[in-house]
């Protein structure tokens, strides 16, 4: 069978029509005399390969041609819920419903002022592509309607790949080579809110809306859309957004399924009428799917603008920015209720000086101005002592209370003052076995002594350690004057952080990693250093306060 390549007709297209369609409502100064078309006809030829079946060869595809006299443009309603407009009149249209079917296809065309005339015709062909499984795995099957979100929390969620055979290595075509996102990559939130339905009906056809959240517009085709790249627009820019599209199942015919290397595709494509996009507008409703399931789907879409390139882009059935739960029995929490040094049964001290590895400045010490729990706070206090250092303080639950896995959370407001680095995390109870980075560190919450209106997360571990940690970032705008909850979600498969349930960071757990076995939790307050920066000259005191930390399994 050969193959039929989809056209998108740009927009100079769009922006011709626009001007049919409204620009000559009032007078006719533009144009002159309003004309309707006249002499309207409509053509049709079944494709048939190497075959003289009159309902074709199978492919479902269809060459159609209209013509008529005073005509600027032709809008096609295909009688299966597609259509399409255009100035040609020559349309290829693949009808997808399984078996002989016949369809009454409409055409109008459109004279100058928007005036139409309109023809039909019956077209019966013959359809044997199908693929049953992915239609349910999409929708959950007849009758029912699935939900699907953006995979945010997953490595390479959204990805850039060349769409040129073997460029510029061989086998690039089928896999992303130019551009891997993180989790949660910080500029491209906006997208990770978007809620995608696919809906079956009980005759088995499918239809498709984004109910929630914008159109996130790439660099690569904002400057043919005349608006700021790599943000989020809406139905001004992006005119499917919102709207219910029907999906159509098609054999895929790019070159990666012809070619595939890595991973095998799945040779099947969704094909959205109307404009249709999954969040990502790059002005093509071509998604090609490379792995299916009931929960994952992983899908191409080549560039709407440059046909080079190609956008990878994943989705789930589990919502990024919700929680996974399990998490609820408390196993432990300290709610620092009462008043005086914290829990001895809880906590113990890290004491002294050195720098503590990050050339820090402070001397960490159990003395109530640096430690102490006042009116149901624990509050760690760092001091300037007078002479050009600092003391301070931090606690550890090390040999007290250490799991594995689980919710910790801890609700918290952080010190203001420049150079001061608070921070809430973890490291593997046998880190007086093996040693730092092999026991691993979950770090909850971070926060620099420069930027005092962001947080961070991090995992350190060997071959990701110090400078090469696996880190996440989120803007906390009033963490100094506010409390707020500081949390990791913690199992054998993932470790995901957020702050007042709000996620940011997401990592797959593995046997591979130190995230398998007890840890301990640490709180302290460190001056200086690596993250503390340069300290205030004029600094005095300031305080870390922590209202509560909580574990849940």
């Amino acid at each position: 069978m050969r193959n039929i390549k989809y056209k998108y007709y740009g927009l100079g297209l769009f922006l011709a029509l626009a001007m049919i369609f409204t620009g000559c409502q009032d007078d006719d100064q533009t144009f002159g005399e309003v004309k309707i078309p006249t002499n309207v006809t409509l053509t049709a030829e079944v494709i048939c390969e190497d075959c003289t079946d009159a309902d074709g060869d199978g492919s479902g595809l269809v060459n159609i041609v209209a013509t008529a006299s005073g005509a600027l443009a032709y809008k096609f309603d295909f009688g299966d819920g597609f259509t399409e407009t255009n100035q040609t009149g020559k349309v290829t249209h693949r009808f997808t419903s399984v078996g002989v079917n016949t369809y009454t296809v409409v055409v109008n065309a459109v004279g100058t002022g928007g005036v139409q005339s309109s023809t039909t015709m019956n077209v019966t062909v013959r359809s044997d592509f199908e693929d049953i499984e992915a239609k349910d795995f999409l929708s959950g099957g007849s009758g029912n309607s699935k939900t699907w979100y953006w995979a945010a929390d997953k490595p390479s969620n959204i990805a850039l790949g060349s769409n040129v055979k073997d460029f510029p290595n061989p086998g690039d075509h089928t896999f992303p080579t130019y551009f891997n996102s993180d989790p949660f990559h910080p500029d491209k939130l906006c997208m990770y809110d978007a809620e995608l339905v696919f809906t079956q009906d009980a005759d088995g056809n499918l239809t498709f809306q984004q109910v929630v959240g914008q159109a996130y517009v790439p660099g690569t085709v904002a400057g043919a859309l005349g608006v700021d790249g790599d943000t989020c627009h809406g139905s001004d820019v992006a005119p499917a957004l919102g709207i219910e599209s029907s999906v159509a199942l098609i054999p895929s015919s790019s070159i990666a399924t012809e070619d595939a290397q890595d991973p095998s595709y799945r040779g099947t494509s969704i094909f959205l009428s109307d404009g249709g996009f999954m969040s990502w507008y790059c002005i093509n409703s071509l998604f090609e799917i490379i792995t299916i399931t009931n929960s994952t789907l992983y899908v191409r879409v080549v560039d709407g603008v440059d046909p080079g390139l190609v956008w990878y882009c994943t989705f789930q059935t589990q919502n990024p920015n919700e929680s996974e739960g399990g998490f609820e029995d408390l196993v432990w929490s300290d709610e620092f209720d009462t008043d005086g040094a914290p829990n001895a049964a809880n906590w113990t001290y890290d004491l002294g000086a050195g720098g503590w590895g990050n050339q820090e400045l402070q001397t960490y010490t159990n003395n109530p101005e640096n430690v102490v729990i006042e009116n149901g706070m624990l509050k760690i206090t760092a001091i300037a002592d007078g002479n050009g250092g600092y003391t301070s303080a931090r606690i550890k639950t090390e040999g007290l209370q250490e799991y594995t896995y689980g919710k910790i959370e801890c609700r918290a407001k952080l010190p203001v003052s420049q150079g001061t680095w608070p921070a809430i995390w973890m490291l593997g109870a046998n880190f007086t076995e093996v040693g730092w980075p092999n026991c691993g560190e979950i770090d909850i919450m971070e926060q620099t002594g420069q930027n005092k209106s962001e947080t961070s997360g991090a995992l350190h571990f060997p071959g990701n350690s110090g400078g090469e940690a696996i880190v996440g970032r989120i803007d906390v705008e009033d963490a100094t004057s506010e409390f707020h909850n500081y949390t990791v979600e913690w199992t054998a498969e993932t470790i995901k952080m957020s702050v007042d349930d709000e996620f940011f960071f997401s990592y797959d757990n593995n046997s591979e990693i130190p995230y398998n076995a007890d840890m301990f939790m640490i709180l302290n307050l460190a001056m200086g250093g690596s993250l503390g920066g340069t300290v205030d000259p004029n600094f005095t005191q300031d305080t870390f306060e922590i209202d509560y930390i909580r574990v849940y399994q």
